[in-house]
Order: C-alpha cells, then sequence, then structure tokens
C-alpha cells in the first residue's frame, strides 16, 4: 500500500504551501507559482513519470543487457488541457544516455519494457494521455573511465 500525508504548513496565512510526507517517511514542498517555494502538484506527476521509466529502464540495462551507462537522464514535457482538470493530453519523454558502446536495441527494449510492462505511473497516466518518447544515444568522452570500466585493460 502506497500512504502519504500532506499538510498546510501556515494555517492562519493566505499562502497555499504544504509539505507532503510519504509512507517511507520522505519530505517534500508543495506549492503553486504565486508562492514559487516549492513544486506544484502536477509537475510531481510529470517528475513521477520520468522517476518511474528511469528506474525501470537503468535497472534492465544494468542488470539484463550489462550495458555501461556512465550518465542518464530522463527529460519530460506535457500539455494539459485548457479547461479543468487540466489533465495532461501529450506527454514527450527524452531519454538521454552516455556511456560505452551502447546498445541501441537494448535501449529499445529497455524503454518498450518501462512503457509496455512496468512503469504504473505511465500504465495510469496513458488513459489520457498520447506518451511520444524518443532517445539519444552519446558515446562516453572520457576514456580513462572506460579503462576503469574495463579493468583487464588497464596495463601496469
Amino acid at each position: 500500500m502506497i500512504t502519504a500525508k500532506v499538510s498546510l504548513t501556515q494555517a492562519l496565512k493566505s499562502q497555499r504551501q504544504f509539505i507532503a510526507e510519504t509512507g517511507s517517511g520522505h519530505h517534500i514542498v508543495l506549492d503553486d507559482a504565486a508562492g514559487a517555494t516549492g513544486a506544484k502538484p502536477i509537475e510531481l506527476v510529470a517528475v513521477a513519470l520520468a522517476g518511474c521509466t528511469a528506474f525501470d529502464v537503468i535497472t534492465m540495462l544494468r542488470q539484463k543487457h550489462h550495458q555501461k551507462v556512465t550518465a542518464y537522464e530522463v527529460h519530460v514535457e506535457a500539455d494539459q488541457a485548457e479547461r479543468p482538470p487540466q489533465v495532461f493530453t501529450v506527454i514527450r519523454l527524452r531519454h538521454v544516455l552516455t556511456g560505452f558502446g551502447l546498445d541501441k536495441t537494448a535501449i529499445e527494449q529497455a524503454i518498450q519494457l518501462s512503457e509496455e510492462k512496468y512503469c504504473s505511473v505511465g500504465a495510469m497516466l496513458k488513459e489520457k494521455a498520447a506518451l511520444k518518447t524518443v532517445y539519444e544515444i552519446h558515446e562516453e568522452p572520457s576514456s580513462w573511465l572506460q579503462s576503469m570500466s574495463n579493468p583487464e585493460r588497464v596495463s601496469a
């Protein structure tokens, strides 16, 4: 079971700032654009999607495909409906991976499995929004890292 609690921080003031506490004991500041002290709740939905798919993809790339990923980012942009409840209508995800000899097929498979099978946040959102995903692969420019990731190549 997932649990959370959201509490108003300053009950006697006009601000709408809240502190969220997750069931695992972590805290997040929530606010609106006017207060600008924390994330808007809808932004956290976008972050949750990016985080969910990022965990899936990096896990599959490391454990199943043994890819040498040295950096990984998931960028998300979402368009909202003009009228309330202003749900996401289109969500664009861009996976940016850096590493040594990364396998395009492995990356495509990991992203596809995340979107179709594993990411619970994406499964909920794709009921209302079109998901559009792209990825970029960058070769790691630091040759000294490659020698560290392949110790048999290091000579004394």
